[in-house]
């Protein structure tokens, strides 16, 4: 019975593998700011977010009547 005891007790003290678990978490979590970089990095790169903003703009005239429109509501 001691001798399972003593097992145990060496088993939970042995940290020879924390420092690779640490490393595994440390570099799945770079990973995936490094793919959400990429991924922003597409979007920005296709024009999207200025695209959506023009769009969200209420300057942003489509026609001459639209701004003639916008223009007399001020």
């Amino acid at each position: 019975m001691e001798r399972d005891r003593r097992w145990d007790e060496q088993l939970v003290a042995d940290e020879s593998g924390q420092s690779t678990v640490e490393y595994a978490i440390v570099f799945t979590a770079l990973l995936a700011v490094l793919a959400g970089a990429c991924a922003l990095m597409g979007v920005v790169g296709d024009g999207l977010f200025v695209q959506h903003a023009v769009m969200s703009a209420s300057h942003c005239l489509t026609s001459a009547v639209t701004g003639i429109i916008d223009a007399l509501c001020y």
